[in-house]
């Protein structure tokens, strides 16, 4: 199980996983990058929050919740 830091943001590779990373990185939620930002624009997942120019990230607290609503059937 992956443990997520208490507040913060996560950087999308790091919700999906990013298999060519060194160290590879596990996905918290295994899905395609095209299928998460289709949940975001229909509103199943979490918008991201723009740190910078061209940096987005996803609250912490946001995907914990995503995470809570899957495993008990919600989502």
């Amino acid at each position: 199980m992956h443990q997520l830091p208490e507040t913060g943001f996560l950087r999308l590779s790091q919700i999906i996983g990013d298999c060519k990373a060194d160290p590879p990185i596990p996905p918290l939620l295994p899905i395609s990058q095209s299928a998460w930002y289709e949940g975001v624009r229909t509103g199943r997942y979490p918008k991201p929050i723009q740190l910078g120019p061209r940096t987005s990230a996803y609250p912490v607290e946001a995907i914990r919740e995503l995470l809570g609503k899957l495993a008990t059937g919600e989502g």
